[in-house]
């Protein structure tokens, strides 16, 4: 999917509903803040992050002035800024206004619908129980032809032979190499 607005344009439209919303919690920002000083030194110095965690400054203003100077920095700055919401509280990031658009957006009369494709669930209908049954036959088949006497190797050989009529060529050259063996 294409995004609507680079993050630079999306962080412009972010702003107001980052500042004012209730998880923009000083852990956040200051989490926020020391991944971009950290793994991006480039985008945010020491002295601007020591600046942007300052808890004598009110959370709300720390974070829109670090709105500002990432928007100030330029796209990667707001791309990372987006990443490390993403990661610390990904709750915020698919709430924001971008973002929804972008949801909605996508492709507004698609709608997830079961009868559209009832080809995809034909194979559902036996249950786990076959599952399991088919399953333990074949490690059952697998623990007798492997690890069985030298007598019961002679009875499962035939058997190997014939079920690999029912599978690709190249799983049958190799059941039946290993029947031949």
């Amino acid at each position: 999917m294409t995004d609507i607005y680079d993050c630079h344009e999306k962080l412009q439209r972010d702003a107001e509903f980052l500042c004012s919303h209730q998880k923009m919690d000083t852990e956040l920002v200051d989490q926020l803040v020391l991944q971009l000083n950290r793994i991006y030194p480039q985008i945010l110095s020491d002295k601007e992050a020591h600046r942007f965690r300052n808890l004598s400054v009110p959370t709300e203003v720390r974070l829109e002035e670090l709105l500002t100077h990432l928007y100030l920095k330029g796209e990667e700055a707001c791309h990372e800024f987006y990443r490390g919401l993403h990661i610390h509280a990904e709750d915020v990031y698919t709430n924001l206004p971008t973002r929804v658009t972008e949801r909605d957006t996508a492709d507004p009369n698609w709608i997830f619908d079961v009868t559209s494709s009832p080809e995809r669930y034909v194979l559902n209908d036996r249950g786990p129980m076959f599952f399991l049954s088919c399953f333990s036959f074949l490690v059952g088949v697998a623990m007798l032809y492997y690890y069985g006497e030298v007598d019961t190797l002679k009875c499962t050989g035939p058997f190997l032979q014939c079920s690999a009529v029912a599978i690709s060529q190249g799983a049958k050259d190799i059941l039946i190499s290993y029947t031949e063996v």
